[in-house]
C-alpha cells in the first residue's frame, strides 16, 4: 500500500482517481490547487503524486518546477493533461516528472503508470522521507511491508429453489467476494483471474452489492 496524492482541479477527476486507487488498496489524498498540494506534500509526505497541469491558481509543471528547485522532488510525479503540448510533456519530463497521462486517462494507463512509479521508488515510511543528510547513518532504512491477510476456501451452499436469477445472482456474488479476498482487493488482480475488464467488474460488483471495503488490503 502506498501514499497517493491527487492534484487535480476537477472534482470529478479527483473523485473518480480517489476511487479506483482506495479501491486498489492505497491511501488517497486529493488536492483541487497548489495551495493544497503544497500542505498535503508537507504533512503527508506522499509515495507519489499525481499532478495535473492546467490549474487555476499555479499550473502542474510550474509547481513541479517548484519542488525540484526547492530539493522537495523525491517522489515520483507523475502529470496529467487533456490539452497539453508535447512541449509541454517534454519540459515536465526534463524537470523531474516520471510519467505522463493524457486524459481522458483509461484505468489500464493508470494503474501501469502508478505500479512503474512505486517499483522505481522503494516505498519509505514518511518520517525518513526526506531526511537526507541529517539521517543517521547507522540507522537502518525500514522499509514497508504489505501483508495481505488471505482466508481459506469456503464452502458455500446455495438455495436451490431460488429462480435463476436470483440464485445466479447468489453465486456470482459469492463467486467475486471469494476472488476479491484471495487477491487482497486489488481490482486489478481480481479482473485478470475473472477474465473481466475493469470497467465491466466495476459495474458487476455494485450491481450483486458486492461490499469493496471487506476485502481491502490490511497493512
Amino acid at each position: 500500500m502506498a501514499n497517493i496524492l491527487v492534484v487535480d482541479d476537477e472534482l470529478g477527476i479527483r473523485d473518480l482517481l480517489f476511487e479506483i486507487l482506495n479501491d486498489e488498496g492505497h491511501a488517497v489524498e486529493v488536492a483541487e490547487n497548489a495551495a493544497q498540494a503544497r500542505l498535503a506534500r508537507q504533512t503527508a509526505r506522499p509515495d507519489l503524486v499525481l499532478l495535473d497541469i492546467w490549474m487555476p491558481d499555479t499550473d502542474g509543471v510550474t509547481l513541479l518546477k517548484e519542488w525540484a528547485g526547492a530539493g522537495l522532488l523525491n517522489m515520483p510525479v507523475i502529470m496529467m493533461s487533456g490539452h497539453a503540448t508535447i512541449d509541454t510533456a517534454v519540459e515536465a519530463t526534463r524537470i523531474g516528472a516520471q510519467a505522463f497521462l493524457e486524459k481522458p486517462i483509461t484505468l489500464q494507463k493508470l494503474l501501469k503508470a502508478v505500479e512503474q512509479g512505486l517499483v522505481r521508488k522503494p516505498l519509505v515510511p514518511a518520517a525518513l522521507i526526506g531526511a537526507g543528510p541529517s539521517a543517521k547513518k547507522d540507522e537502518p532504512m525500514a522499509f514497508e511491508i504489505s501483508q495481505a491477510v488471505v482466508l481459506p476456501p469456503t464452502h458455500q451452499s446455495f438455495d436451490l429453489e431460488k429462480p435463476l436469477r436470483d440464485a445466479r445472482d447468489a453465486f456470482e456474488r459469492a463467486y467475486f467476494e471469494y476472488h476479491l479476498t484471495q487477491e487482497s482487493g486489488s481490482m486489478t488482480r481480481v479482473a485478470d483471474k475473472t477474465g473481466l475488464e475493469r470497467t465491466h467488474l466495476y459495474r458487476k460488483l455494485k450491481q450483486l452489492g458486492v461490499d469493496l471495503s471487506k476485502a481491502k488490503r490490511v497493512v
